[in-house]
């Protein structure tokens, strides 16, 4: 599909969820490709303001302003996701952060790790960690599945998905404007939040769900059998699959 038509596409899936950050995400890189980087840049800063922890979004937002001349406004951004990804520990795009920073001739931000997260508590039982927490404010997704998750995973659980969902972009590099992609980060967030094909066609009226390479697969489950600890993988998980 041509960058031109997934704009068009993205548009609409914001125009019906403006909430929805991984939309302005894949949004940014198909704009990106059509060469229209301040509008990607845009799309990529409205991303991390939906959801910080998004900090691949802050680089390829600071990045792509760079392309558009704007290296002011690429530094603030920059400096901002640097900080987020020390914090959470996000080591590719901090490093890549870093690098850009040096290219604009700006100093790396010092920042130390933050504090722990506070252990959640609610009186919302999540299915999948088995422990109480709060309830989602609205579906993720305007789908069956999206019903299903908030009816089902606390709000603490989906926001360990959507870190380490963030790392999966990041280590296998993943651009959601392209379909094949956007499947693979869909499989590895119903790996993790235990919605599996039988499942899935339950929720989404008998629909399968979309095929991905088998070694991307294969990836994904070596990631979920390993809890999601991709320090292990010392950032060559990219080059796993072709």
């Amino acid at each position: 599909m041509d960058p031109e038509t997934r704009i068009a596409q993205f548009r609409k899936l914001i125009e019906q969820d403006p909430t929805s950050d991984m939309a302005y995400f894949s949004l940014g890189q198909a704009l990106s490709q059509a060469g229209r980087f301040e509008e990607a840049g845009q799309a990529f800063e409205k991303c991390t303001e939906l959801n910080p922890a998004m900090t691949k979004g802050f680089q390829l937002a600071g990045a792509a302003f760079m392309a558009a001349g704007q290296d002011e406004r690429a530094k603030d951004l920059l400096k901002r996701g640097y900080a987020e990804a020390t914090t959470r520990g996000d080591l590719l795009p901090k490093k890549a952060m870093a690098d850009l920073l040096t290219q604009l001739g700006e100093p790396v931000p010092e920042v130390t790790d933050g504090p722990a997260e506070p252990k959640p508590s609610g009186d919302f039982k999540c299915r999948k960690s088995g422990r109480m927490g709060n309830r989602l404010p609205r579906p993720p997704f305007r789908t069956g599945v999206g019903r299903w998750i908030q009816e089902n995973i606390s709000r603490e659980t989906f926001d360990e998905w959507i870190r380490l969902g963030t790392k999966i972009i990041n280590e296998l590099r993943l651009d959601l404007s392209r379909d094949e992609h956007d499947a693979v980060y869909d499989y590895a967030m119903r790996r993790f939040l235990g919605i599996d094909d039988t499942l899935y066609s339950d929720l989404m009226d008998g629909r399968t769900p979309p095929p991905i390479d088998p070694q991307f697969r294969d990836v994904i489950d070596e990631i979920m059998k390993r809890g999601g600890h991709l320090e292990e993988f010392q950032g060559d998980m990219h080059t796993r699959v072709r």
